[in-house]
């Protein structure tokens, strides 16, 4: 089982690594909030995650916290790109 761990933990690291390149390469402020969103969710599987391999059930929580408050911030960035008028990407 702590193969089956290990390779869920490099495989979410990974993807932390890909979403960050798009996070600061953009080409467009949408392209970077969906980044900026897509790391916040991974971040909350690598905590549940190493909740579970632990086995500390308090990370749960904090992972529950974690998606609240990135859920919040992805209406927030929403409602800003909204209030903005952004049309097209140029």
């Amino acid at each position: 089982m702590d193969t089956v761990y290990t390779l869920c933990f490099a495989m979410l690291i990974l993807a932390l690594l890909i979403s960050s390149v798009r996070l600061l390469k953009g080409p467009s402020l949408p392209d970077r909030v969906v980044a900026l969103e897509l790391m916040a969710s991974l971040t909350v599987g690598l905590v549940v995650l190493y909740g579970l391999a632990y086995q500390e059930p308090a990370f749960i929580d904090v992972a529950i916290v974690l998606a609240l408050t990135s859920f919040l911030a992805a209406v927030g960035f929403s409602s800003f790109l909204e209030k903005r008028g952004i049309q097209d990407d140029d």
